[in-house]
């Protein structure tokens, strides 16, 4: 070996400890990376308590939903202080109020991408993040590694999906195709990284379309009627007066309930709602939403 003037035959030794160091930390930093924890937050859109057999509900089974409350946390005393949807959702993102974060209704706002949110925090940190379902913002998500969402309230049949290359129409039911999709990105992610998913829903909310498998499963059951069902919100704020979720008021056939009371022919529904709906299906998936269900209501008396 020739060496120069100045060779420091202490130098392989140093540069080896070095390389050694730097093996041991970056085996280290792997095992702390993987001991942090997976994040999967998975929302339900306007989905009431009462509606979640966890909070007491006895005519909704939730089973899925009540093993994470069992398992988990369950909150009994929680409050938000815009709970429209895409307020709600920019809140969550952002940590910050409605007149902060931009989003103050679900009208013609636009969230600002530009903004901090928690996603992207953890994506500095090193974790996987994806967006998957409802978004509901208009803009196109950032700060995600994967997003692939909804536009605006999305479909219950055959919905549209948004991605970065472009809007693709998928057969099948949102729910059904939101979760596979959450699944599928999870199979083939990095597996030497943590990961954030969020799977946000469209179901619950309005309007109320099940999946075709499930449309007789309340067939024959007896629902009884609220208590509340000949309200008529007199003495109530007027938030509650002038809400549009009444059953006997806003809950029409031909946009809320596959129940046809009366409707023989699928051209009678001719709303454009409705339309738009029954647009999307296949004709076998036509003809199954258009048979009759058999609910039968409870009626109680009269409340004074």
């Amino acid at each position: 070996m020739i060496m120069k003037k100045n060779y420091n035959p202490l130098l392989p030794v140093i540069i080896g400890a070095i390389l050694v160091f730097s093996s041991c930390k970056n085996k280290q930093q792997q095992k702390q990376a993987d001991t942090r924890p997976n994040i999967i937050f998975i929302m339900s859109d306007d989905h009431a308590y009462q509606a979640i057999s966890a909070y007491g509900d006895s005519l909704n089974h939730t089973p899925n939903i009540d093993a994470l409350a069992k398992e988990g946390m369950l909150f009994n005393r929680a409050f938000v202080n815009n709970s429209l949807c895409a307020p709600s959702r920019a809140a969550i993102l952002t940590g910050k109020y409605s007149n902060m974060n931009g989003i103050k209704g679900n009208g013609d706002e636009v969230f600002d991408g530009s903004q901090e949110t928690f996603p992207k925090l953890l994506h500095q940190a090193g974790y996987q993040t994806a967006m998957i379902g409802k978004w509901h913002l208009v803009s196109n998500p950032t700060g995600f590694d994967f997003w692939n969402v909804l536009p605006g309230q999305g479909d219950y049949y055959n919905p549209d999906f948004i991605d970065p290359t472009g809007t693709k129409r998928v057969e099948g039911y949102v729910t059904d195709l939101t979760t596979d999709k959450a699944i599928n990105w999870m199979n083939h992610r990095d597996t030497s990284r943590p990961f954030c998913v969020l799977v946000w829903n469209k179901a619950p909310h309005r309007d109320w379309m099940s999946a075709i498998k499930y449309l007789h499963e309340f067939d024959s059951v007896n629902i009884p009627v609220p208590a509340t069902f000949f309200d008529d919100y007199s003495t109530r704020t007027r938030a509650v007066k002038e809400q549009k979720m009444e059953i006997s008021k806003w809950l029409v056939p031909n946009y809320d309930l596959k129940e046809n009371l009366g409707i023989t022919k699928n051209t009678e529904r001719l709303d454009s709602n409705w339309m738009a709906i029954f647009g999307r299906l296949n004709p076998d998936e036509q003809k199954a939403l258009s048979q009759p269900t058999h609910l039968k209501m409870i009626h109680s008396k009269r409340p004074i």
